[in-house]
């Protein structure tokens, strides 16, 4: 293994870069969702393709770079769509995210650029066998989850809830609790959880650590993983768990599952809006009368004028010092904070 490598976050639960591997073309047959795989950059020098590394720094990569990513499936609906089934006959792909998820780009939204184009190179292999995410998934014993959460939910993706995750858990640890922050559902990145950590949680976790690149897979499938991923947690034993859900309830991330399978230690529900009607479509749509709105919707004035209009639940602007006081009244009354 004399070439260089960069090793992109999906790759941090991994050994990759410790121990020796292999670079095998392998039969499109036997491709599978989490498959680590190395591509070749082919964005031409002068234009600026960027990837997350396993450390979460950001690291500008040029035309015939290596790098270590794994197949998935992403479906954003402000950036873009696509997987490793629509990868062709050329072997051409993307990474579909920075963070390192490969595959064919099918659609894009005209506001983001073009993401770093590569060619498929081969599978990590070792002893002859394919190297995958879910070969680093710790045995964890499945019990049952109960920690107190602090549930984040959005109308879409970029819609504020990792800003307003960021404000609860500085106010939390303040108040002297051990907090995890975790990203439940999403397409892999990793600076989301860091910015958890840089707030001052104690542990951060999200699905990657579950073995998935994505959270876009069958409900069934998901929800073993998650299951997985809420053991780690509770393991922690957490005063407190600042939850958020990637994307919306609606997109197909299994948001839902998410909402299924920890509603009984959901304490405090924040609702991140990227649109004061949206917020009307998520409540009526999934019966959830949320505790908090903020995000996007309620950065001004008029937009948390609105929202209590249209909702009749409190709205902040939290990054506003002035509504720190509210919150923390809501989070003492939720969590005895």
């Amino acid at each position: 293994m004399s070439a260089k490598y960069f090793f992109t976050c999906l790759t941090r639960i991994s050994d990759l870069e410790s121990r020796p591997f292999q670079v095998v073309p392998v039969e499109r047959s036997q491709w599978a969702t989490g498959d680590y795989v190395v591509g070749k950059v082919t964005t031409p020098l002068g234009k600026l393709s960027k990837v997350e590394l396993s450390s979460g720094r950001m690291v500008e990569v040029l035309e015939g770079d290596l790098v270590v990513g794994a197949f998935g499936v992403r479906r954003a609906t402000l950036e873009i769509v696509g997987d490793w089934q629509h990868i062709g006959s050329d072997n051409h792909m993307q990474a579909l995210t920075e963070g390192g998820i490969f595959g064919r780009e099918t659609s894009r939204s005209f506001l983001v650029p073009a993401p770093t184009s590569m060619i498929y190179v081969g599978h990590v292999v070792r002893d002859g066998k394919k190297v995958s995410m879910q070969d680093f998934v710790p045995n964890v014993v499945e019990t049952a989850y109960n920690c107190p959460t602090v549930m984040m939910i959005g109308t879409s993706m970029s819609s504020g809830k990792t800003t307003a995750a960021r404000i609860i858990i500085h106010l939390l640890k303040e108040a002297g609790f051990k907090v995890v922050g975790t990203k439940l559902t999403g397409a892999g990145q990793y600076h989301d959880i860091l910015t958890m950590k840089d707030a001052g949680a104690d542990r951060v976790f999200d699905f990657v650590d579950a073995g998935l690149p994505s959270t876009v897979c069958s409900p069934s499938e998901f929800r073993v993983s998650l299951r997985k991923l809420l053991a780690m947690i509770t393991t922690e034993q957490p005063d407190v768990v600042v939850a958020e859900a990637g994307a919306s309830p609606f997109e197909p991330y299994n948001g839902s599952v998410v909402l299924e399978e920890i509603k009984e230690q959901i304490r405090c529900t924040v609702l991140c809006a990227s649109d004061p009607y949206a917020v009307v479509g998520v409540s009526q749509s999934f019966g959830l009368t949320p505790d908090l709105i903020s995000g996007i919707a309620a950065s001004t004035t008029a937009g948390v004028d609105l929202v209590e209009k249209l909702t009749g639940v409190k709205a902040l602007t939290l990054p506003n010092s002035k509504s720190l006081p509210d919150l923390k009244q809501l989070l003492q009354q939720k969590l005895g904070f």
